[in-house]
């Protein structure tokens, strides 16, 4: 199953036992501290909830975590008896925050691969490790398309290897942006309102969040997409329109 097709499970199941609460996703949000559209992200599979929040659902609905997953098949489980994980490791599971517990499952395969890399050939010398950032992620995607709502998103925190000079980071949900950025793709922002003819940046229209061109010339001001098969959005002064920022990086996950 593909990264993107456990995400569509998940949030299929998310929906699901919401339903049977009976609860709406602004109640379910506000049962484990999130934002609405953050839920409604999990439920399209847009995004996949981070290990504390499945922790949080599942306790919401009185379930095990493991029912958010698909079933194993049994089929492949080896007869034999797995290993026991030592208290040591289980104390590290559950008492490092998030951060630092992403950084110590990374640093842990790190080492496993330069194990692995050794045993292979004496001569190889390992790499460094790759150092990572943290910066303000807002989870509700920036639409490179149709548009999508951005205000009163809960801020999170993301790390990624490259450093830049932004403010905050968000994912790309769409194709009109393309060649230049893809759906899934991570862009920097840098909270500006002052841009000029030709900036990438990131727009308000009528409540939803667009990745868009700026472009200005005698006939007026438009939004517009790199991705030819998209018209251009019309900016007036009657428009409910605002800047949010300039897109000053793009980062896409290997």
């Amino acid at each position: 199953m593909t990264d993107e097709e456990l995400a569509l499970y998940i949030g299929s199941k998310i929906k699901e036992f919401r339903k049977l609460k009976g609860l709406t996703q602004k109640e379910l949000a506000q049962k484990i501290d999130m934002g609405d559209t953050t839920i409604a992200n999990y439920e399209k599979g847009f995004r996949t909830p981070k290990k504390n929040t499945l922790f949080k659902l599942a306790n919401a609905f009185d379930i095990s975590i493991d029912d958010l997953f698909p079933p194993i098949d049994k089929t492949t489980v080896p007869a034999e008896a797995p290993k026991i994980v030592s208290d040591e490791v289980l104390r590290l599971d559950m008492d490092l925050n998030q951060n630092n517990h992403k950084n110590w499952i990374r640093y842990g395969n790190k080492l496993l691969d330069g194990q692995n890399t050794v045993e292979d050939s004496k001569n190889t010398v390992n790499e460094p490790l790759s150092i990572y950032y943290t910066y303000n992620y807002y989870d509700q995607p920036a639409s490179a398309g149709t548009g999508q709502y951005l205000n009163d998103v809960q801020v999170e925190q993301i790390e990624l290897p490259v450093k830049v000079d932004a403010d905050f980071v968000v994912p790309i949900y769409g194709d009109s942006m393309e060649p230049d950025y893809h759906s899934g793709d991570y862009i920097f922002v840098k909270l500006s309102v002052n841009l000029s003819d030709g900036d990438i940046g990131v727009f308000e229209y009528y409540g939803d969040a667009y990745i868009k061109q700026l472009h200005i010339n005698q006939d007026g001001a438009f939004l517009h997409s790199l991705n030819s098969e998209y018209k251009d959005i019309k900016i007036d002064r009657d428009s409910d329109f605002r800047i949010i920022g300039e897109v000053v990086d793009v980062y896409r996950e290997k």
